[in-house]
């Protein structure tokens, strides 16, 4: 208390204000009182950067009520401050407060701890204190905001955090944003959060080089040499560094077609078939694009670092090439970007089962990918400063209160809680199955495909996904109401048609006779 007074006092800048006509010497404004006791609680080793300015607002009440400060017309003894522009003033009597040698209220008398080792000679005087029962929200609030009263305290070191527990750390809060970017009450529909490795999104946000690219640990598992002259290649058309040999005509074909065949003897995508239905639910966020893409970049987090790499470069590389305009066509039929879409996007997202109504959501997501590319796959940096931040907190070593919670500092987010039956129906619905109907409808609504392909895709996810199609046309007619049936025009009738018919010329027998 009397050490923030003191700090207090000799570092508020005191001038002349004018108010209603008339000048004050010697005083601040209470918005001017608050951002230098702010920045001072913030600096001081007993406070620390996590002090608020709400908490500040709060001390200065207490200053106000103490009559550490005054209004310029002498008022004090209300906690009535404001973060505003009304004048305050200094005190001329101190307002420090003294430390009897004799308490007053014959409680206990506690001695303040000495923080440092113990000297030789005279002990420090006794401090009265007050009998206090303390709770987690009253240790929290002595704790940021001083008013006077000082309970018995004592440091705690923390033990040192292994690796083991900054890993499980980042995977619990990775997820924990994840869940809430998403909008979903639980992970459990769209992950199974035990496939998730806590070593590979460390890895992935601090084994990085200058451009952002997940560095390998694993020198085997890096893309070979030649698919990578490959990429290079085409990105750089027509001015390929690494080539060596001369070009001939079709040559820019025959390169896109090795880097296509490579990718495409993967066993497994690069997205891989246990994060499949968590990439699927972000399809539901691409109306709001700021969202979709900080959760494509938690989602991203979670590959294994060499299919986060592989998908950096391939990404990388069609959006390069669809906007290289010196690169010839490398099909005759299908733009660029387009054919860029068709053929990478089962290497990049597919299930498990051949469904072809993944080639839809894939191209969907792969598209959006190729737009944001740079974001998305970048490491997340409001993420990783929070993380950073709250690991830092829990080595700091802390101030242990009598009477407090035994452990003070507060656990990590948890990712996940225990919900309903009735409540995990409605995520189900409502959370996993938004971008499916998403989906449907565009089928729907799609006017650039043929009658026959849009009957087969409807056939193919109302056999894929029948509780969503069933949503969308839950009775025969609804269904019949999207293809109206054509009515045959007949011809019309002619009215000689309504006259007996015209009868050839037969010679008959008088006539021959």
């Amino acid at each position: 208390w009397n050490e923030i007074i003191e700090l207090f006092r000799a570092g508020m800048p005191l001038r002349k204000h004018r108010c209603r006509f008339k000048s004050y010497e010697r005083c601040f404004k209470a918005s001017e009182a608050v951002e230098c006791l702010h920045e001072l609680l913030g600096s001081n080793q007993n406070f620390g950067p996590e002090v608020t300015r709400d908490q500040t607002v709060k001390l200065l009440k207490k200053f106000l009520k103490n009559h550490v400060i005054e209004d310029i017309k002498g008022r004090w003894g209300k906690e009535d401050f404001e973060d505003d522009g009304r004048l305050y003033r200094f005190p001329p009597s101190s307002p420090l407060k003294s430390y009897p040698k004799k308490p007053s209220c014959g409680k206990e008398v506690i001695k303040f701890p000495d923080w440092n080792e113990p000297r030789a000679g005279p002990s420090q005087e006794p401090i009265p204190v007050k009998s206090v029962t303390m709770n987690s929200e009253m240790w929290y609030k002595r704790h940021s905001i001083a008013i006077g009263e000082v309970p018995p305290c004592k440091l705690v070191f923390r033990r040192e955090l292994t690796q083991k527990n900054i890993e499980e750390i980042w995977k619990s809060m990775t997820l924990s944003r994840l869940q809430k970017v998403l909008g979903l009450d639980s992970l459990d529909e769209v992950l199974d959060t035990k496939l998730v490795n806590s070593k590979h999104i460390v890895q992935n946000v601090y084994n990085v080089n200058k451009q952002g690219i997940v560095t390998l640990e694993d020198k085997s598992q890096e893309l070979p040499h030649w698919i990578l002259s490959a990429m290079k290649c085409l990105v750089n058309w027509p001015s390929c560094s690494d080539l060596k040999q001369p070009t001939y005509s079709g040559f820019e074909r025959d390169v896109f077609k090795t880097i296509v065949d490579y990718f495409s003897q993967m066993k497994e995508p690069l997205l891989t078939f246990n994060f499949f239905d968590i990439f699927v639910s972000v399809l539901g966020l691409l109306q709001k694009p700021s969202k979709a893409v900080e959760a494509l970049q938690i989602s991203c987090l979670l590959l294994p670092p060499e299919n986060r790499k592989r998908l950096q470069l391939l990404v990388r590389m069609m959006a390069r090439i669809s906007l290289n305009q010196d690169l010839p066509r490398l099909s005759e039929s299908v733009r660029t970007r387009t054919l860029m879409v068709q053929v990478f996007s089962r290497c990049i997202l597919c299930s498990k089962d051949e469904i072809d109504l993944d080639e839809l959501l894939a191209a969907k997501l792969v598209s959006f990918l190729m737009d944001n590319y740079q974001e998305i796959l970048s490491v997340p940096s409001a993420l990783k400063s929070s993380i950073e931040d709250h690991v830092v907190h829990l080595q700091r070593v802390q101030i242990k209160y009598a009477g407090a919670d035994s452990d003070a500092t507060l656990p990590p987010p948890s990712f996940c809680h225990q919900i309903t039956t009735g409540e995990f129906e409605y995520q189900r619905a409502a959370g996993s199955q938004e971008p499916l109907a998403a989906l449907l409808e565009e089928i729907v609504m799609n006017k650039e495909i043929s009658v026959k392909d849009k009957k087969k895709k409807l056939k193919q996810f109302q056999k894929s996904y029948p509780e969503v199609y069933r949503v969308r046309f839950p009775s025969p007619e609804t269904e019949a109401m999207l293809f109206p049936e054509k009515t045959k025009q007949k011809p019309p009738i002619l009215m000689w048609a309504l006259k007996k018919p015209f009868q050839p010329f037969h010679r008959t027998r008088s006539f021959r006779m």
